[in-house]
């Protein structure tokens, strides 16, 4: 049903119209267009708030930057008054998502999905407001169904439409295995927004067919089809694959301050404005003056850069932590000084043989490395220094003392006691 501007007075176009630029912000393609727009209309005239929809599956619960472009999308709807139905997949996260998979998912046993989903609820409002947000765990409406129940909704998708998916075309023509429940998940995605009579639902760019799902099977239900909007993958900070964690290019929002703001630092300029666009709270006017001052060179990279991750620190801790991340960024790396507050670690004396001890070593016992193998690549890598000289022999020993700084990469220090 497209908008009819003719039952619009002209204030509320208007509105209609501000709320659409805000919506499609980002967003690589919203199916159908036409309908949000209705949608968006009816609303406005009304005043009913639209539901949307936003499903987690709670099998990895940190959340990093790029998980966040979902969650500030849903918080620009709630900024337009709109209310978000945040999905914990408790039942669905036990089959697991097998959108990009090659293989059949380990399923989850029910207290990993409990306490991964209590992780997720305290990270995500950091961004979303609690009170425009009502969390559901899909278990409410998906544990009730009899097997006749399933059968039914078996029934209204054939395997043909489900093999249209990307992933498991691959693999049935590559021969390996697809297990009959995984064909459940979208199926069961879907009928959360039949559950919920949800108005719009929101997911990456690769989870089209489960958003789609949605529509097919709330029409199938007798009810009004929701709109999907896909969001783009965030490039990582290598500015090749998707910001993973198992990638090691990602920043997380749990991370400290100076950590963010260190990794913020090292975005491709190229990707700057993306981030910007899709993963910070800043308004669409700040966002084109931006993207003008950068074009016509009145922005420097460097200084949007810090700007980026001073927003970033900002947005998970606060405006004091922000401007103490970036204060310390300068000292250490800008004016290339030790910063003032480096943590003191203990070394115990017993692990010194005749007052020595292995590089590879030290770096573990101070935690600054989480193996020997990584502490040896960063040796080789040129990453680690004692009191500011770079150690380069990964089988070296050093004979520390009471007070020496050691540093690892950019943005690791630790002053060493013995004890």
């Amino acid at each position: 049903m497209a908008e009819d501007k003719r039952t619009l007075t002209p204030d509320q176009q208007r509105e209609v119209q501000r709320q659409l630029e805000v919506i499609k912000r980002g967003a690589a393609d919203i199916v159908p267009e036409e309908e949000l727009a209705a949608k968006v209309a009816e609303s406005v005239v009304s005043g009913r708030p639209l539901k949307v929809k936003l499903g987690l599956d709670p099998s990895a619960p940190d959340i990093h930057v790029g998980h966040t472009v979902v969650l500030h999308k849903l918080r620009q709807f709630q900024s337009l008054g709109h209310r978000v139905q945040l999905i914990i997949g408790d039942f669905t996260g036990r089959i697991g998502d097998p959108t990009g998979k090659s293989e059949t998912r380990k399923q989850l046993s029910e207290e990993d999905v409990k306490r991964n989903a209590e992780t997720y609820k305290k990270q995500i409002f950091k961004i979303l407001d609690p009170e425009l947000t009502t969390v559901y765990y899909n278990s409410e409406w998906l544990s009730p169904l009899n097997f006749a129940d399933v059968v039914q909704l078996a029934a209204k998708i054939t395997v043909a439409r489900m093999m249209e998916r990307d992933d498991f075309t691959k693999r049935f023509q590559s021969g390996l295995p697809i297990s009959v429940h995984e064909f459940f998940y979208p199926l069961m995605q879907g009928y959360d927004s039949v559950a919920l009579e949800s108005d719009v639902e929101l997911g990456g760019t690769d989870q089209k067919f489960n958003l789609l799902m949605g529509r097919t099977l709330q029409r199938e239900y007798g009810k009004t089809a929701q709109a999907a909007i896909m969001l783009p993958l965030l490039e990582g900070l290598d500015g090749v694959n998707k910001m993973s964690k198992s990638l090691g290019n990602y920043i997380g929002i749990d991370e400290e301050p100076n950590q963010i703001y260190g990794k913020s630092m090292s975005i491709p300029d190229e990707l700057m404005l993306k981030y910007y666009e899709l993963a910070t709270d800043i308004t669409n006017e700040e966002l084109a003056a931006l993207r003008a001052g950068l074009e016509d060179g009145s922005v420097h990279p460097r200084d949007a850069k810090m700007r980026l991750a001073r927003t970033f620190v900002r947005m998970y801790h606060g405006e004091e932590a922000a401007a103490a991340a970036e204060e310390h960024f300068v000292t250490v790396f800008q004016k290339r000084a030790l910063p003032e507050d480096i943590e003191e670690l203990g070394l115990p004396e017993s692990e010194l043989s005749d007052g020595s001890i292995r590089i590879t070593k030290l770096l573990t016992l101070l935690g600054l490395q989480p193996s020997v193998s990584e502490a040896r690549r960063s040796i080789q890598q040129g990453a680690v220094r004692l009191n500011e000289e770079k150690l380069t022999d990964p089988n070296g020993e050093i004979s520390p003392k009471n007070g020496d700084v050691i540093q690892v990469g950019k943005r690791k220090f630790a002053r060493i006691a013995i004890r």
